[in-house]
């Protein structure tokens, strides 16, 4: 198997650092990028090239993708994986904090992929390789700006999929379900800081608590199994365009296609309880 020069956003934890230390371990050149460098430095020790980049600013993201050019000359894969899930009601949330779920999840997303295609496009080779969710085919209560995030993913990824399908840059989106990361921490936390108090409370409440009860109950995927599939879509020369894995991604992402709004929905609300 060839070795690759990788970018991977959002490896400070996680997913993204599980999957950089997987392939660090191949022996493909691995850079790997977060607000939070110092919490990558393990993957320094392992052979990684961490640095600091915040995927919503612009010349963050400029600086990076040229010190990868000028050490390696291309980038073969990126892994658009940095983003985070904004919790709380409709009625609560305020919306400068969803336009800033929109900044990191998307536009962010978009911004680094604006930066790495031309270099892609001139060696007529390259995958890109997008974070969605299970999240970006389903939906669930209270998760209003993050679902919308990353259904906007979904339609971005199928589009540029499209676009660059002539420079024969592969364009793959990740579907996670229910991973155990941190991930959760900062959803909670979202949910309980707008919503916890007032009209919504009773529902945070019961989304809290069995929202727990999962991660508690170990029922979520290790972060492992997003490696094992970064593994095999950076393996091949032919990766599928959508790969769905982890707890509960397949099945969920069936019945919402399957079943129907109304029995989906009360699908839904019977896991809130």
């Amino acid at each position: 198997m060839s070795k690759k020069i990788i970018l991977i956003t959002g490896a400070s934890s996680g997913m993204g650092k599980e999957a950089a230390k997987a392939l660090i371990h191949q022996g493909h050149t691995v850079y790997t990028v977060a607000r939070r460098v110092d919490q990558m430095q393990d993957l320094a020790t392992l052979g990684g090239h961490p640095l600091q980049m915040d995927v919503t600013n612009e010349a963050d993201i400029e600086k990076v993708v040229s010190t990868i050019i000028q050490k390696e000359g291309k980038i073969d894969v990126l892994w658009n994986n940095a983003g985070y899930g904004l919790y709380g009601s409709v009625e609560d949330v305020p919306l400068n904090e969803a336009r800033k779920q929109f900044e990191v999840n998307v536009f962010g997303l978009a911004a680094v992929t604006q930066k790495v295609i031309p270099y892609m496009r001139k060696a007529m080779a390259g995958t890109i390789i997008n974070t969605s969710s299970m999240g970006g085919k389903m939906y669930t209560p209270m998760g209003a700006w993050y679902h919308a995030s990353k259904h906007a993913v979904e339609g971005f990824s199928d589009c540029l999929r499209l676009e660059l399908n002539a420079f024969n840059i592969h364009v793959v989106v990740l579907e996670p379900g229910i991973i155990i990361t941190e991930w959760s921490d900062i959803m909670l936390d979202n949910i309980n800081k707008y919503s916890g108090k007032g009209a919504y409370a009773t529902l945070t409440k019961k989304l809290v608590a069995s929202t727990k009860a999962i991660y508690e109950k170990g029922q979520g995927s290790k972060a492992k199994v997003i490696a094992d599939t970064i593994l095999k879509i950076v393996g091949t020369g032919t990766p599928k365009t959508r790969y769905r894995v982890g707890y509960f991604a397949k099945p969920m992402v069936w019945m919402r296609v399957y079943l129907g709004d109304r029995l989906f929905d009360k699908i839904v609300m019977s896991q809130v309880k």
